[in-house]
């Protein structure tokens, strides 16, 4: 059995803020790292253990560079994909290999007032973003490229508000879920205790390894597809809209694709091209 781990940030437990990656760098990392630890932890504690032959972590948030390179000391199955860019960012080495996909450390969709650091992407430069007409927040988007090599999502790892725009709004029902913490605003959380996040992580992972992997349902969004992007600042939709098969509609871009990994790659290189009309006042 191989396990894919796509690893983000703003649903860890111990950061509300993204001050603390600069400002509390350390503890910053520290918080980064232990939840990861409890992944591996749980998965050398489930009965299923010794069928895993490789644990790949994706380290996907910012640059690619949180995890140190020692943390795979931990257990010789860990693969680590580190920095960017990169292909396919948040999923990249992902294929029909795998048999099972967690979402770690991952967060509530743009919008949404629930969310501790909400956003989708690109905090900065999306204010929204859809395929085919609905709402689409990183761990749909990541789902449905895993749904493209017929692998499920089993387990979710994040933010009160995430749970809720999975479970609650269904945008995801059927996945394990572990919280992490309450969101009480955007930069702004209540932490349970440390050993308790640690004891339902372990736990969390345990029931997802021990259910029938091939009844987990696999998340797919059917093509052809329409990416719709709103920018918070109109320029950036301008400098988009330099991209082959891109239409510009005031502060939106639209593209039509018939292939969701030309989706997921676009939706990146999108926000790449968007940022170099950031910070606002350059111009």
């Amino acid at each position: 059995m191989k396990i894919y781990i796509s690893v983000d940030m703003e649903g860890m437990a111990g950061i509300c803020s993204t001050r603390q990656e600069t400002d509390d760098n350390v503890r910053f990392r520290k918080a980064y790292e232990q939840q990861v630890e409890w992944v591996i932890e749980g998965i050398q504690k489930s009965s299923r253990n010794e069928e895993i032959e490789e644990i790949t972590i994706s380290d996907s948030h910012g640059y690619g560079r949180n995890l140190s390179y020692d943390f795979t000391e931990m257990d010789e199955r860990i693969t680590l994909i580190s920095g960017s860019p990169r292909p396919h960012y948040m999923m990249c080495g992902l294929d029909e290999s795998y048999d099972i996909v967690f979402l770690v450390g991952y967060h509530c969709g743009i919008g949404d007032p629930a969310g501790n650091m909400e956003h989708t992407v690109n905090g900065y430069a999306y204010y929204n973003v859809t395929i085919n007409g609905d709402y689409m927040n990183e761990s749909t988007l990541s789902a449905a490229y895993a749904g493209y090599y017929n692998v499920p999502v089993g387990l979710v790892i994040g933010d009160t508000g995430l749970k809720k725009q999975l479970h609650d709004d269904k945008m995801l029902p059927h996945v394990e879920y572990v919280t992490t913490k309450e969101s009480i605003s955007r930069m702004a959380a209540k932490y349970k205790a440390k050993s308790l996040v640690r004891r339902e992580t372990i736990e969390g992972v345990k029931r997802t390894l021990e259910k029938d992997i091939s009844e987990i349902p696999v998340y797919k969004i059917q093509g052809p597809y329409c990416l719709e992007v709103d920018f918070t600042y109109r320029p950036m939709a301008d400098a988009s809209s330099g991209m082959p098969g891109v239409e510009q509609k005031g502060r939106n871009v639209v593209m039509n694709l018939g292939d969701y990994v030309e989706v997921y790659d676009a939706l990146f290189s999108i926000g790449t091209i968007a940022m170099a009309q950031y910070p606002f006042d350059r111009h």
